[in-house]
């Protein structure tokens, strides 16, 4: 699902969780070769197992290894999982797990997101990747529409103003003080906190819609010459905006104006809505905010988890969110208070 990393990395604890949960071959045959794998932002660790040579009509799988015991009835993944196949959207399947050893067993999808796919391809097959992503949302939002159910974890969750405001906040604290050194007046908290209000006020009175929550490019994986959708586990109602301002204005990736629009378009049409000029201006409010809680996360990993992969795609989401601050004068006052300790806003 991700590239590998050097076996050293791992703790001694997880390879025997791994060998025991394997030992009775149940899922691969017992001789079979352990890699590890780059995962997400989250705590959990990713392993791919591969059958030994001779064991062809075996697929490799992939585990995903969580901090503790888990209960896979209660999991949101698997609970998010049924949903997504209902609808249907492909995700991973679940070959197997352990709940004492806090072990899901998925369908290897191999190593090629789409973020990577987009880097080789050709445009055709860049555009029609694409355009399978954007009509994926159209169907996650009809389709929840018609299958909601309070059985669902996604139902039960919601970006309010609260959740919301708090991502704002996150960027505030892990990128501009805590990465970038940066010390606010009391009077500037008070005027970031009235911009955040608007913001998430604004977009918690959007039309309400199942949400991924972190659909972008490095959540799609090109396997069999399609996508799935991975890391989904999140899903929460929200924004019918959400999910396309990820996928479009996504910090791993360089979307032109041109394919922005594209895109846009083709979302708007496939998902049967109207008013594009309302809708791009109520996508454009979800990028900011969505960037600006990007940018938070990349903050915090770099300086509290001292994790210096994320720096790398600062620039391309400050660029985006600056972009959009520029373009609206309602953000004026916005980008005022930010340009003046964070340069790129300027």
């Amino acid at each position: 699902m991700s590239d590998p990393q050097p076996a050293e990395d791992n703790a001694p604890s997880e390879r025997s969780r791994i060998d025991e949960y394997l030992r009775d071959g149940s899922v691969v045959a017992p001789d079979h070769r352990v890699v590890p794998l780059t995962g997400d932002a989250s705590t959990r660790r990713y392993f791919r197992v591969i059958p030994a040579p001779g064991a062809a009509a075996e697929p490799s799988i992939v585990l995903a290894l969580h901090d503790g015991a888990i209960e896979f009835d209660t999991l949101p993944f698997v609970n998010v999982a049924d949903l997504l196949r209902r609808m249907p959207l492909p995700v991973p399947a679940v070959v197997g797990h352990s709940d004492a050893l806090g072990i899901l067993a998925l369908q290897d999808l191999g190593d090629v997101t789409l973020q990577a796919h987009v880097g080789a391809a050709r445009a055709t097959e860049h555009a029609a990747l694409y355009r399978q992503a954007v009509a994926f949302i159209a169907t996650l939002q009809q389709r929840g529409v018609e299958l909601a159910s309070e059985n669902y974890f996604p139902y039960r969750i919601v970006f309010d103003v609260e959740k919301l405001t708090w991502e704002l906040d996150f960027f505030v604290r892990h990128f501009m003080e805590g990465y970038r050194g940066v010390v606010l007046s009391a009077a500037e908290r008070t005027a970031l906190s009235e911009e955040w209000a608007g913001i998430a006020e604004e977009l918690a009175a959007e039309p309400r819609v199942v949400c991924h929550r972190d659909y972008h490019s490095r959540n799609l994986m090109v396997h069999e010459g399609g996508l799935f959708i991975i890391d989904f586990q999140d899903a929460r109602m929200g924004p019918d905006t959400y999910d396309l301002a990820s996928l479009l204005r996504d910090s791993y990736v360089d979307i032109s104006e041109g394919e922005l629009n594209e895109s846009i378009a083709y979302f708007l049409a496939v998902a049967g809505k109207s008013d594009p000029d309302g809708f791009r201006r109520r996508f454009d409010l979800t990028a900011v905010q969505r960037n600006l809680k990007a940018l938070g996360t990349f903050g915090y990993q770099a300086s509290v988890r001292h994790n210096s992969v994320y720096i790398q795609y600062m620039p391309r989401t400050l660029h985006y969110a600056r972009a959009n601050l520029a373009k609206y004068p309602r953000f004026a006052r916005l980008r005022e208070l930010l340009a003046g300790h964070v340069e790129e806003f300027q």
